[in-house]
């Protein structure tokens, strides 16, 4: 009998064979990239508290991955949507960023000063979570290498893929640490940061609506999140300026994203 081709499902034996031991996530890319041709990928983990670890990155596009050490994991992060999927325990399961991020992420300061400097398109990532406090982003992402969009049937083809990709990282990187971390207090440290770097003290909803208006949210999204009437959302908002005598996101961006860095 003649072998039907089997690409994807061979370079899937190889993941299962590797798994626990080296060149796990060399083979678990290659697979990946059979079933849905993504221009790059990264291995994050997310922690309750601090920056994320990045397990395993691979691009031919340098540009996709230049700035993520010193700004992305400097404190970027934390605007981040797929950064909030960690924060809200969202199911096992593969999401686009499209249908994740806030309604104003492509007006952002994130999206414009950090994103689109990165030259990506477009993101699936799978999230699963080897211990309680420990969720991966198995991130694919398109850049400007094809500059191609996922279709939905490859979003369709990472969702059934999900449940084996969950299966295989959360068996892979079980031995990941899980020493004990305090919950980022990200408010509470803005807060902190502006009356030692600057004098000005914020009020900790003045802060909430701040780190929501940097990751994109427009005044109706941060309403509905922080339970406001957007009137209520458009006062908190001119005390900020008004306070951190601001007049524009760019300058709000500027003024406390090397806060969120730690300096």
């Amino acid at each position: 009998m003649r072998a039907l081709p089997n690409a994807a499902e061979g370079q899937l034996a190889e993941v299962i064979r590797r798994q626990g031991r080296p060149g796990f996530e060399s083979a678990l890319h290659v697979w990946l990239h059979r079933c849905l041709q993504p221009d790059n990928l990264i291995v994050l983990a997310y922690r309750d508290a601090g920056p994320p670890q990045v397990l395993y990155r691979q691009t031919d596009a340098p540009q996709v991955f230049a700035q993520l050490d010193s700004i992305y994991l400097g404190g970027a992060y934390l605007l981040d949507p797929y950064h909030d999927l960690h924060v809200t325990r969202v199911a096992t399961g593969a999401y686009r960023l499209r249908d994740v991020a806030p309604d104003a992420f492509h007006r952002s300061r994130y999206f414009l000063d950090y994103y689109q400097q990165t030259t990506l398109i477009d993101e699936i990532t799978f999230v699963c979570y080897p211990r309680p406090d420990v969720s991966l982003n198995i991130c694919l992402g398109r850049d400007g290498t094809s500059a191609r969009l996922f279709s939905a049937t490859e979003m369709e083809v990472a969702q059934r893929l999900s449940p084996v990709v969950a299966a295989l990282a959360e068996a892979h990187w079980a031995g990941i640490d899980d020493l004990p971390h305090r919950a980022d207090d990200v408010t509470g440290a803005l807060v902190a940061a502006m009356a030692s770097a600057h004098g000005i003290r914020l009020s900790p909803r003045q802060a909430e609506v701040a780190l929501l208006i940097l990751r994109g949210h427009s005044t109706a999204s941060i309403g509905l999140r922080l339970g406001l009437s957007p009137q209520t959302v458009k006062v908190f908002r001119k005390q900020l300026y008004a306070k951190c005598n601001l007049s524009s996101q760019a300058e709000l961006f500027a003024l406390m994203v090397p806060l969120l860095r730690g300096g």
